[in-house]
């Protein structure tokens, strides 16, 4: 192969991974401890304590509506996503759900769930994200409904 031919043919495999490379998902990472996600809460952890869902319910009835007024939403384009969750240290399965946000949105925007993360656990959620508002938290160490805005 001549020098020409070498050079058109990298050239080539360089513009067929271009695209393969722009349509990677952007990695969202969220760390949960009892009762919150932690970067949710602008990072700040509560150093709440929970051994069962209950305890979470108590927590979030006194202060989840203080909390979210503090919390920034997660403002994103659409595009695809993989939303990277960890259990740091709850000591029963937790789990992740983003959804729409309301009755209409929670039917026609894309969603995304599963449990499975023990402590100490990470899992991966991929989503591909379209406009509108979302809401994300985990059913099973109760959290608030935490936002995410879609927009171009």
């Amino acid at each position: 192969m001549n020098r020409t031919a070498t050079l058109a043919f990298a050239a080539a495999g360089a513009a067929l991974a271009l695209p393969a490379l722009a349509q990677q998902p952007k990695v969202i990472t969220l760390t949960q401890t009892a009762c919150q996600f932690v970067e949710s809460e602008n990072g700040k952890m509560h150093g709440f304590t929970a051994s069962k869902k209950e305890d979470c319910v108590a927590v979030n009835d006194k202060t989840a509506k203080e909390r979210l007024a503090q919390a920034k939403p997660l403002e994103l384009a659409p595009g695809k996503y993989v939303f990277r969750v960890t259990n740091k240290d709850v000591p029963y399965m937790l789990g992740f759900y983003l959804r729409g946000e309301g009755l209409i949105a929670s039917q026609t925007l894309p969603s995304v769930s599963g449990g499975g993360l023990e402590k100490g656990v990470t899992k991966d959620y991929e989503i591909e994200l379209k406009p509108g508002e979302y809401v994300y938290s985990c059913p099973l160490n109760p959290t608030p409904n935490y936002k995410v805005v879609v927009k171009n």
